[in-house]
């Protein structure tokens, strides 16, 4: 078992002891989410793995409490940003901007990248290095406009 995996389940517990609805239901369903991948791939997931899988959960909910708020629906808003809350305890501390930038100009001497068209090999290299500790989308804003 992974040691993030260990961690949610240890959490779990904890949570079912001090009877933490809300902590309780969205680790439940974290490790539901865990357990559905195992079983559909037939693997043990690693803690790379069960770390895309809590930013996928975290990017749902921050993305749930967005459409929440501009339909008016603040109550299940404010659920969705707690959920996110307890998810991100689990992830590692989200990188500095200066720390992101010394990574992009890693991977830009390491893949010889020179254009847009080698994006795709600058994503390949940074990814596994900023996996739940930046956000993808805003990382390759900024490496296009290193590019670009």
């Amino acid at each position: 078992m992974s040691e993030l995996k260990a961690q949610l389940t240890g959490a779990m517990k904890d949570a079912m002891r001090a009877k933490d609805k809300l902590r309780l239901g969205t680790i439940r369903m974290a490790l539901a989410a865990l357990k559905q991948k195992e079983v559909d791939e037939r693997v043990e997931l690693t803690d790379a793995d069960v770390l895309a899988i809590v930013t996928k959960l975290v990017k749902q909910r921050d993305d749930s409490a967005t459409q929440y708020r501009d339909a008016g629906r603040d109550d299940l808003a404010d659920t969705e940003i707690a959920e996110a809350e307890i998810l991100k305890s689990f992830l590692p501390s989200p990188l500095s901007e200066d720390e992101l930038a010394t990574l992009i100009d890693q991977a830009l001497n390491e893949t010889g990248a020179t254009s847009m068209a080698q994006m795709g090999a600058v994503m390949a290299w940074l990814r596994p290095k900023v996996t739940g500790r930046a956000d993808l989308g805003q990382l390759s804003g900024k490496i296009k406009s290193r590019l670009g």
